[in-house]
């Protein structure tokens, strides 16, 4: 058969690929702790369900606007000024179907064949293929421990070319939690000012943030940056509605309606139902955000006091997300082998660091109950300890 080049440069994820191996295990009757969930463990709370539910029952069911319905635009719209101080009118914001599928709608309108894209190590995983399927250059910048991988501004600064069209931030960072502060944030921005590149923020893990830790939207930093600058969100993480494939982004207007056009042609619309429950998510109170992010700080703690009394681990504490960035070179066997073998040996489910950029490490998700890491962390701390 003969297929794209494109198509076939493209690398699996191996995210799903660890959570299919997982499921089948657990299918098997194996008690498999799974510590590579990407999504929340908690069900979406009932009251976006029961909107749903109404949309059905009104027969919500039909086509509607490529990029949202009026009403959910102008929510997050206010969402943006109210969380963030950004000042994106209703035209300017675009709903698509997941931030993933906004990410990628982004790169297409965005890279042309040849362009760079700067993208920091480690990261999640879909970025390298989205800007190859929009044929432009992954430029992979791996980042420094003891700047708790975070790009500085010398580093981005001594990679940019006469190529170079856009960077790629992330923050709250997926794989690792980390947290870009104001102040780096600005360093950054001032570059691309200088050199005109353009930002693409994705702030998916906003809400998740721990401690004393405060996020910044990149393009709140003044009027320069946030022409330049796609702030990327949705509502998968915030409201555990990852299967409800809800994604949105706020752009300069240009960006915006270009998408739109990508989208009249290639997805019609967000499903509509999925639109109904996002804008019952955007609209309440976030009590339930609120106790979800107290939950997962609470496990955040208990996963890193078991991997502090692991002296062949380490790890940067992230601030925001729901992973732990395990660094695992002093196995020397690399992420995917030892990925393999605590899954084969011991029944724990957890993601390689060579699909985030860092064969050196794994993804721990505290994703899940209390009860469950205190029996994986026991698992793997006993594994460790039989194996060195």
């Amino acid at each position: 058969m003969r297929l794209s080049q494109k198509i076939k440069n493209v690398v699996g994820s191996t995210t799903l690929a660890i959570t299919a191996r997982a499921k089948e295990l657990k299918s098997q009757g194996f008690d498999v702790v799974n510590f590579a969930g990407g999504e929340p463990d908690f069900d979406t709370p009932d009251f976006i369900k029961s909107a749903a539910i109404q949309a059905l029952e009104k027969g919500f069911t039909k086509y509607t606007p490529s990029t949202g319905t009026p009403e959910l635009r102008e929510a997050i719209s206010q969402k943006f000024k109210k969380d963030n101080n950004l000042d994106y009118a209703s035209a300017q914001i675009v709903v698509s179907c997941g931030a993933k599928h906004c990410l990628y709608n982004l790169m297409e309108a965005l890279v042309e064949v040849g362009d760079e894209v700067i993208i920091p190590a480690p990261y999640w995983v879909s970025y390298p293929e989205m800007v190859k399927l929009a044929g432009g250059v992954p430029k992979i910048v791996p980042t420094s421990v003891k700047n708790s991988f975070k790009l500085t501004a010398d580093e981005f600064s001594k990679n940019i070319s006469s190529k170079t069209k856009v960077l790629v931030l992330n923050s709250p960072s997926n794989p690792t939690g980390v947290l870009y502060s104001r102040r780096e944030l600005s360093d950054l921005a001032q570059i691309c000012v200088q050199k005109n590149i353009f930002v693409i923020s994705d702030e998916i893990y906003e809400k998740l943030v721990y401690d004393s830790a405060e996020f910044t939207a990149v393009a709140s930093l003044g009027k320069e940056i946030y022409n330049l600058t796609a702030t990327v969100n949705g509502v998968s993480k915030t409201y555990s509605m990852t299967g409800w494939r809800i994604g949105y982004f706020g752009a300069p207007k240009e960006l915006s309606e270009c998408v739109k056009n990508f989208q009249d042609h290639t997805t019609s619309n967000p499903c509509s139902i999925s639109q109904m429950a996002a804008l019952a998510a955007l609209k309440a109170s976030e009590e339930s955000v609120t106790k979800m992010r107290d939950e997962f700080k609470t496990r955040r703690d208990l996963m890193m006091s078991y991997l502090d009394k692991i002296p062949q681990v380490s790890y940067v504490k992230p601030q925001g997300a729901f992973y732990v960035f395990t660094n695992i070179a002093k196995f020397k066997i690399g992420s995917n082998a030892f990925a393999k073998r605590v899954l084969d040996e011991i029944n724990i489910a957890l993601i390689p660091g060579e699909g985030f950029g860092a064969d050196d490490y794994v993804r721990l998700s505290f994703s899940t109950s209390q009860d469950r890491i205190h029996e994986g962390m026991k698992r793997l701390t006993d594994w460790i300890r039989k194996l060195c």
